[in-house]
């Protein structure tokens, strides 16, 4: 990723990246996509982060569904949740910071990927499930930048 001519390291999915983007393929959408709203795990961090995107403090009952099959497919969800979801409070730190995406919203389709993501990178740099993931103190940086407007290519 580059930001004013500066490259930033990012992770991207074990699948590559892929136009054709489909649940459970590991694969990072391409495409054009804009942030909507940072999530931070507020226990994790010693200030809340700034950013020009709306901000949210991540709670312990937040979810993302992740079932094509489930009408809130691809939307934040409260748990317990009964359908396929993903945990936005992890134990591993990679959701302390998440950015969401417009990836699949308008309109929402069922199968086409849901709660892809701009976060942590894990240790080592290891691949994600189709995010993008970036160092701590990179993603920290580019908050600072980030707004509605910002488009991210993928490509």
């Amino acid at each position: 990723m580059l930001t004013e001519g500066h490259p930033i390291p990012v992770v991207l999915g074990a699948g590559g990246i892929r136009r054709d983007k489909r649940e459970g393929d590991g694969a990072t959408p391409a495409g054009l996509w804009h942030p909507r709203e940072l999530r931070f795990r507020g226990d994790h961090l010693r200030q809340r982060p700034r950013s020009l995107l709306p901000t949210r403090p991540t709670r312990p009952e937040d979810g993302w569904c992740d079932d094509p099959e489930d009408g809130r497919y691809n939307r934040p969800v409260r748990l317990p949740f009964a359908p396929s979801h993903e945990r936005m409070w992890r134990a591993d730190g990679l959701y302390d910071l998440v950015i969401v995406l417009d990836h699949n919203t308008r309109p929402r389709q069922a199968r086409r990927g849901s709660a892809v993501f701009l976060h942590l990178a894990r240790e080592g740099f290891a691949p994600t499930a189709g995010c993008v993931a970036f160092r701590r103190a990179d993603l920290l940086r580019l908050l600072a930048r980030l707004s509605p407007r910002t488009r991210i290519h993928v490509g």
